[in-house]
């Protein structure tokens, strides 16, 4: 396996995917030069999502395809906005708008009740009929600020403060970043799993 499709079309994941498997070997695909559009996300966990786009890219491409759902779950919000995270405030991918919608619902809540964590569910399949595909779960706890800090990244970075840190994730180099972020760490145990898998 050396040429595979990533099952995204977000230019933030793109960029940073295209950073993680730098060097890997991998001749990685984005799905939208395939002319493959996104798949509809209507699972109920991160990990459904994220095996309806890898199979939908598979199907749709004829080669193995990875795909990643991922998001940001906040205790004092019951876990919210999780799935949701994208199109939290109405529209898709609007971050300004999703990061100004959760400082309002955190509005007057204490630093000790303000925790988080971002998600990252990868699975990668070899074929759209793949009955076991590979499956890497990581999360990177911290907290939500007040308000937000930095201009790099995307989404909820410029919100989020991880734990042991003082630079919210938008103020880090992006090499900082990739090495701690969920979606990093999720790599790196897929990596470790196909090493697992090779004679």
């Amino acid at each position: 396996m050396s040429r595979i499709v990533l099952a995204s079309s977000n230019p933030g994941k793109l960029k940073e995917f295209g950073a993680l498997l730098a060097g890997s070997g991998l001749d990685v695909i984005p799905q939208a030069s395939l002319g493959i559009r996104d798949a509809d996300e209507t699972g109920h966990t991160f990990i459904e999502n994220a095996l309806l786009k890898a199979r939908h890219a598979a199907q749709a491409s004829g080669l193995p395809a990875l795909a990643d759902d991922s998001g940001l779950c906040v205790d004092h919000l019951h876990g919210a906005p999780g799935l949701y995270s994208a199109r939290y405030s109405g529209g898709h991918g609007d971050a300004t708008a999703n990061n100004a919608k959760l400082l309002r619902e955190l509005d007057g809540v204490p630093v000790e009740r303000r925790g988080a964590f971002f998600i990252c569910v990868l699975v990668l399949l070899q074929h759209a009929g793949d009955p076991a595909p590979l499956i890497a779960e990581a999360r990177w706890h911290g907290r939500i600020l007040t308000e937000g800090r930095g201009s790099g990244g995307f989404g909820y970075n410029p919100v989020f403060l991880p734990d042991g840190y003082e630079q919210s994730v938008a103020e880090m180099d992006d090499a900082l970043k990739n090495r701690l972020s969920h979606r990093g760490q999720a790599l790196a145990k897929l990596h470790d799993r196909l090493r697992e898998l090779r004679p």
